[in-house]
């Protein structure tokens, strides 16, 4: 089995108002297509707070508030999905931006890739970086991100630019226009294209994590133009995972750490839960599992481990 985590920064679940949620109206058919032609929003989840059950996925509502007051923050909603740790908790307030040296301590004892790789799997990072994010690293101009952190606590390689021209890896942006704008000589990948090359990766680990984080970004800015474009891209990148991906031994997660795009009457993250939408095998026991951020770790641990092999934890 393998599980290919799509992490979309600042989603959450919003109400079904066209004046506030772009997912209302932005065009997302193959998302709406899972969900019986609703759109992402919190009236998909039945009254009763069950999971939505559609014929393909799951949908859960999954807590990014910690049990902490305040604004759910990415540092914090990061650092717990992929270590287990409520850090939100541990710290006693939520923390915006890039982690702490608590943080990072956090993720270099607990990190999802570092447990994974000590029983045995294999889990990758499918996002290349660029030889200037590591230069500026190194210099001090730049500290590493909930993830970064979280893959390099395992030791494992990152992927390049070069894997990018290869087709072994997928940027931020999912085409890659962003790398172009910024003066890089790379080929525009279609958002179909960029799904199948992500469903390829997984089926050669068992662990896959893709992040995107422009929907944050237009969330904090109110910008709808902005917010409808990444919308769109990640619903037809999404129809390319499910075109190649093999959902009888893959478990495609789309998850976020907080609600922010879902709401641009307001420049803030939200209280909103957060989806966890599941499609693939397993599904039903990752939706049994998953209640927060917390359980985002245990729950693919418990799924991978469940597939034989040594137990993680």
């Amino acid at each position: 089995m393998s599980v290919l985590m799509i992490f979309v920064d600042g989603l959450g679940l919003g109400d079904d108002n066209p004046a506030k949620n772009p997912l209302v109206t932005a065009p997302m058919p193959n998302l709406r297509g899972l969900l019986g032609g609703a759109p992402l929003a919190r009236t998909v989840i039945p009254g009763d707070g069950q999971p939505y059950e559609g014929d393909v996925a799951t949908l859960v509502a999954v807590d990014s508030c910690l049990g902490v007051p305040g604004l759910p923050q990415s540092a914090t909603g990061q650092t717990t999905m992929l270590s287990g740790v409520n850090a939100a908790a541990m710290l006693g307030r939520h923390l915006s931006g890039l982690p702490t040296p608590t943080l990072v301590d956090i993720l270099r004892r607990h990190s999802l890739f570092k447990q994974l790789v000590e029983a045995g799997r294999r889990a990758t990072f499918a996002n290349p970086f660029t030889p200037e994010y590591f230069e500026a690293v190194n210099s001090g101009r730049w500290r590493h991100s909930a993830t970064t952190t979280a893959v390099l606590s395992a030791g494992l390689p990152v992927r390049m630019l070069a894997d990018l021209q290869a087709g072994r890896a997928v940027f931020h942006d999912v085409t890659g226009e962003t790398l172009r704008e910024r003066g890089y000589d790379v080929a525009l990948v279609s958002p179909r294209e960029a799904g199948r090359r992500l469903a390829r990766l997984a089926r050669e680990h068992d662990f896959v994590l893709f992040e995107h984080f422009l929907t944050d970004k237009a969330g904090h800015a109110q910008d709808w133009e902005s917010a409808r474009h990444w919308l769109g891209v990640l619903d037809e990148f999404l129809g390319g995972v499910l075109d190649a991906v093999d959902l009888d031994r893959t478990l495609v997660m789309l998850i976020s750490d907080h609600g922010n795009v879902e709401d641009l009457s307001v420049r803030t993250h939200t209280q909103n839960p957060v989806p966890a939408l599941l499609i693939g095998r397993g599904r039903a026991q990752a939706a049994a599992g998953l209640a927060s951020l917390v359980d985002v770790t245990p729950v693919i641990l418990a799924l991978l481990a469940g597939e034989g092999g040594t137990a993680c934890g």
